[in-house]
């Protein structure tokens, strides 16, 4: 960490800003990927008692 204050130390304020910019973009970034990716949270909250194929065909049917 004392290296990147060195360095962020030497820089002007514009360039800092833009550091600093450049950072908060890689953290919101970091945020959303993490979020991303399927959770199966509804994993048996489904009380039909129909198979999940069942389902599908069911699903087809509401569609059309």
């Amino acid at each position: 960490m004392q290296e990147i204050e060195k360095v962020l130390s030497k820089l002007p304020p514009e360039l800092k800003k833009e550091v600093f910019d450049y950072a908060e973009f890689l953290l919101k970034k970091y945020r959303e990927k993490k979020r991303k990716g399927f959770t199966f949270s509804w994993e048996g909250k489904v009380k039909s008692g129909l198979s999940s194929v069942e389902l599908q065909h069911k699903a087809l049917e509401w569609r059309a």
